[in-house]
């Protein structure tokens, strides 16, 4: 585990912590938009913007970056390595300083996401086994003077890991298993014919609660958004013929079994077999959802599942909740913000930099 200059940054952090450090990230009552970014020459970076556009930093990392997983208490977040980096990036989120860069151990690599446990001491990540290409795993690592220090690893009950995100309760975890095996440093899907996607609930420490799957078996369960009543939504990428028809989201809503979310034949070709990014407003009860290869971008009613907005979007990216609607970025146009709370969904352009934004973004 490669470690950079600290500074004396730790003991000053966790003090900061109790005395309101964190909201340092909040100012003028703008959230902090954090997302991975590359530039035109290509370069990767974490970036945090305030939704006026100002920016607060972009810190050069090495590898890609996909998914970003703000702390719970304190100002940084983990920046994790996209699949297959074994790398992923600690990062103040006052100045963008590199704390750390995490280094997966020998046999791993990073899938992409991660989430720190409530009372912050504690962050996952999904990993693949390369050892046992797919195997499923979760790195467990202990914040330990500001830093990461990996503890141990628990299993996913399945294959290839992609998203995780804490249930209500804060103490049970809910794993989108892509069920695909992929070697050491590659993309490449080894086992089209035999996929084992699964939406996984388990405990903290590891114990599986439930395990379900979809009918279609080429359909990989890839990317979750989690609602405050346990509702639990699921995006897909389908590995099967581009011509078949088959869903892309898929809903567990409490006490019911995971299914599908009912899709338009509409929304659901425009789609082109892949979904990016979910996002749950909990409060106005919405479901939002990006799809790249589509150019779409999606608002459903959780409820109700009335689709209340389908529009064009150029390569959108990330999706995330505000108080008033969803910010969603694109990799070519500009980002927007979509007001929810009147009658008619209104769209307008954000002065934050335009294209070239990954597909995930949080908020903090």
């Amino acid at each position: 585990m490669k470690r950079r200059a600290f500074l004396g940054f730790s003991s000053a952090l966790l003090a900061a912590g109790a005395l309101g450090g964190w909201k340092l990230t909040h100012q003028g009552g703008q959230p902090l938009l954090l997302s991975a970014r590359d530039d035109s020459d290509g370069k990767h970076y974490a970036v945090g913007y305030r939704l006026d556009g100002s920016k607060v930093f972009a810190t050069h990392v090495s590898e890609r970056c996909h998914d970003v997983v703000p702390h719970p208490s304190l100002p940084l977040a983990v920046f994790v390595g996209r699949r297959p980096s074994r790398e992923s990036y600690l990062v103040d989120l006052r100045d963008g300083r590199l704390l750390q860069t995490l280094d997966s151990p020998k046999d791993r690599h990073f899938y992409g996401h991660g989430v720190f446990h409530k009372d912050g001491e504690w962050f996952y990540s999904t990993e693949n086994d390369t050892s046992d290409p797919g195997r499923g795993v979760l790195g467990v690592y202990r914040v330990t003077d500001g830093l990461l220090q990996r503890e141990r690893e628990l299993s996913t009950h399945g294959l290839g890991p992609h998203q995780l995100l804490w249930m209500p309760d804060g103490e049970t975890l809910v794993v989108a298993n892509g069920g695909i095996r992929t070697e050491a440093d590659s993309r490449v899907m080894m086992n089209l014919d035999a996929m084992e996607a699964s939406l996984v609930l388990m405990r903290r420490d590891g114990s599986l609660i439930s395990k379900e799957q979809l009918p279609e078996q080429m359909n990989s369960v890839r990317h979750l958004a989690v609602a405050s009543d346990g509702t639990i939504v699921s995006g897909q990428q389908y590995e099967g013929e581009p011509t078949d028809a088959v869903p892309l989201l898929a809903i567990k809503r409490p006490g019911q079994p995971f299914q599908h979310f009912p899709l338009g034949d509409t929304q659901r070709a425009v789609m082109n077999q892949y979904t990016a990014s979910l996002a749950i407003h909990s409060e106005l009860r919405l479901l939002a959802l990006t799809a790249p290869r589509g150019n779409r971008f999606f608002i459903w009613n959780l409820d109700s599942t009335e689709l209340l907005l389908d529009a064009p979007l150029a390569d959108c990216a990330g999706v995330g909740a505000v108080a008033n609607g969803f910010v969603v970025t694109s990799g070519q146009g500009r980002c927007r913000l979509y007001d929810c709370r009147g009658a008619q969904i209104s769209a307008q352009s954000l002065a934050l930099p335009a294209g070239l934004w990954d597909n995930h973004l949080r908020l903090a």
